[in-house]
């Protein structure tokens, strides 16, 4: 039985993986149920203003779409090595600083986890992407020290970190018989991550891996780029983006990118912004569609609108077109969105992406024809374009998809029994 458990924070979606007596080194074995004995829990957090109480996760989302007062915060893990991370916002009319909501959040995972396991963590491996932040290493450091210190206050006394790609690799190990040279494609719900691995049996049992991991990298391009990207395709244009003032001047873009962007949307409901944004109104060119933002931005519609433009991106992954019937507009509105336009939307996105895995080859020095084996997860690796792209790069390669929101915990909770018994 493991002392430690592996915590995977992730921008849409967190999980606690532990390796508990007699259970497989399998995500369906090691996971813990954190909610309603689902293993995942959405890093989401509703204060409900009406009942006075904190609700998380899937109870959080319920709660804000079943029309309750109050503030819905998610994508809490995009705040790390931002300036953001250090201001606050206003709960029930008090200051609450982004911090201490972090750790609202992963104190709340850590509780339901001891609940679930029967016992207490004092320590635990969190898993980290690549890069917090693209180019900027002192930024990506501080985004660690950050969660280093998150985790602390709430309870781990000792913390060790992982590449979320590389504890991915080592929930692959420990299915597989022979030796592979194996890229591991972690699409997640902010990062892009990458990396270049030899795995196999006898690999496994060695406690210092360097020398396996041939390179690593990542790109900070997720699933909630490409819900924001789809939004700012075919919803915003309803509210007037790409409209003008009578002078000929655009209405800024920066309501429309609060609006599709998840850890910015309260932004939009600022007093500022609204009064900015009244005076705009009064010199627009098409008043009904700053009307209808007007609208939106005052019933705090914003997270509805996101949560509908998330289900089209997951739908357009099976589907060719798909219907959102956008009743909270004002007047009310039904859009058909196809997979060509969501695919147009996100193209610069993906052809960043793989860029990057073409970079990890040449840092490697390792040729694509290499690579034995694709590993695909993280929630967003399921969008078509982006694993055809991928996979268009090691055509040789065979495609695995592991669990795609539980491989990283499964993989952390093996790296945690290593680091600390």
């Amino acid at each position: 039985m493991a002392n430690a458990c592996g915590v995977d924070f992730g921008t849409s979606n967190s999980t606690v993986g532990w390796l508990r007596p007699g259970a497989s080194h399998s995500a369906a074995g090691s996971l813990l149920a954190l909610e309603d004995g689902k293993h995942t829990l959405p890093s989401v957090v509703f204060f409900n203003a009406d009942d006075e109480r904190v609700s998380y996760g899937r109870a959080a989302l319920a709660e804000y779409l079943e029309g309750y007062e109050g503030r819905l915060m998610r994508s809490l893990k995009s705040l790390l090595g931002t300036s953001l991370i250090d201001g606050q916002t206003e709960v029930a009319g008090r200051s609450l600083p982004f911090r201490a909501l972090l750790a609202q959040f992963i104190g709340e995972v850590k509780r339901r986890a001891e609940q679930q396991a029967g016992r207490s963590f004092d320590s635990a491996v969190f898993g980290r992407p690549v890069f917090f932040i693209d180019d900027d290493a002192k930024a990506d450091r501080l985004a660690e020290d950050t969660l280093l210190e998150v985790a602390q206050s709430v309870g781990f006394r000792e913390v060790g970190f992982q590449y979320e790609p590389i504890a991915a690799a080592f929930d692959y190990e420990a299915q597989i018989d022979r030796e592979e040279l194996v890229l591991i494609a972690d699409i997640g719900g902010g990062t892009s991550d990458f990396s270049l691995v030899r795995l196999g049996p006898e690999r496994a049992e060695r406690l210092d891996r360097r020398d396996d991991i041939l390179a690593n990298g990542g790109v900070h391009i997720g699933g909630t780029d490409f819900d924001k990207y789809l939004s700012l395709a075919t919803v915003m244009p309803l509210l007037g983006l790409g409209s003008s003032l009578r002078s000929g001047a655009a209405i800024p873009s920066s309501y429309y990118y609060n609006l599709a962007t998840w850890h910015t949307i309260n932004q939009a409901y600022t007093r500022k912004s609204v009064t900015q944004l009244a005076d705009l109104a009064r010199d627009a060119a098409e008043p009904a569609k700053i009307a209808r933002l007007q609208n939106l931005i005052e019933d705090r519609s914003g997270h509805w609108l996101a949560i509908q433009v998330e289900g089209a991106k997951i739908g357009l992954s099976a589907e060719q077109s798909v219907r959102l019937e956008l009743e909270r507009l004002s007047p009310p509105e039904t859009l058909d969105v196809t997979r060509a336009c969501f695919e147009d939307a996100i193209a610069q996105l993906v052809d960043q992406v793989g860029a990057t895995v073409n970079r990890l080859f040449s840092d490697a020095g390792v040729a694509p024809e290499a690579v034995d084996t694709v590993f695909f997860t993280g929630g967003s690796s399921g969008v078509g374009l982006l694993r055809e792209r991928i996979g268009a790069l090691v055509p040789g390669a065979r495609k695995v998809e592991g669990d795609l929101f539980g491989s990283i915990g499964a993989g952390l909770a093996l790296d945690a029994r290593r680091k600390f018994g």
